[in-house]
């Protein structure tokens, strides 16, 4: 069991030593690796990217463009004159695409028995390590596909910057930023999974000496 009592955000460097894929360290003994995975690129450049919403604006000033000189030159010249916004607007989305690609490849979730890890970042890469214990709640918002964002309500004294976890945050909380699986596949078998192990770990008894013991070894 991790001995971590709040959410920790470890910003050095150490994707290139990590024993276990998307772990900084180590799991303690007797901690079990139940799923691990990555953002789906795709679901990750439409939904945290806004890439339908990009495109569509660009879209829309090409035909403007187009309907606001066709009255005033050939037919060839008119669509030619919209043809730079098309270009401009495939440039963006393409650099978009490619920003989607390169977080979820540099990014792996994992749910152990115990905590959450979320190992994130493209250029500076950091590790949240969230335990069962410091989660209020978690909520799932599924989308059509079968993938989804798990958002995880943390408790406690520790905030996380949304600049820090974006794109991997419950998006429009920016106050108190919700840690989040963002755009995974099969989302509601992870979510179920996730509930069923947070569950288990909180309901685990602690045994703590009596107090007369105490008192009595004490006299």
């Amino acid at each position: 069991m991790s001995q971590t009592h709040k959410p920790q955000a470890y910003g050095h460097d150490d994707f290139e030593i990590e024993p276990i894929e998307g772990l900084p360290a180590e799991p303690p003994k007797g901690e079990q690796i139940l799923w691990q995975g990555r953002p789906d690129w795709w679901a990750l450049s439409i939904e945290a990217l806004n890439l339908k919403w990009v495109a569509g604006y660009f879209a829309l000033l090409a035909i403007w463009r187009f309907v606001s000189v066709v009255d005033l030159m050939p037919l060839g010249q008119a669509i030619g004159s919209a043809v730079p916004f098309v270009i401009l607007g495939a440039v963006v989305c393409g650099m978009l695409m490619l920003v989607a690609y390169v977080q979820a490849r540099a990014t792996m979730y994992t749910v152990t028995d115990a905590r959450v890890v979320l190992r994130i970042g493209a250029a500076l890469t950091v590790t949240l390590n969230v335990p069962y214990t410091q989660i209020n709640n978690a909520m799932l918002d599924l989308r059509k596909r079968g993938t989804g964002t798990i958002a995880l309500d943390t408790m406690g004294d520790t905030r996380l910057s949304y600049l820090v976890c974006w794109p991997h945050a419950r998006p429009w909380h920016f106050k108190e930023a919700q840690p989040a699986l963002r755009c995974i596949p099969e989302a509601e078998k992870v979510a179920a999974l996730l509930s069923e192990a947070a569950e288990a770990r909180i309901s685990i008894p602690k045994v703590a000496r009596p107090i007369t013991q105490t008192a009595v070894a004490a006299e």
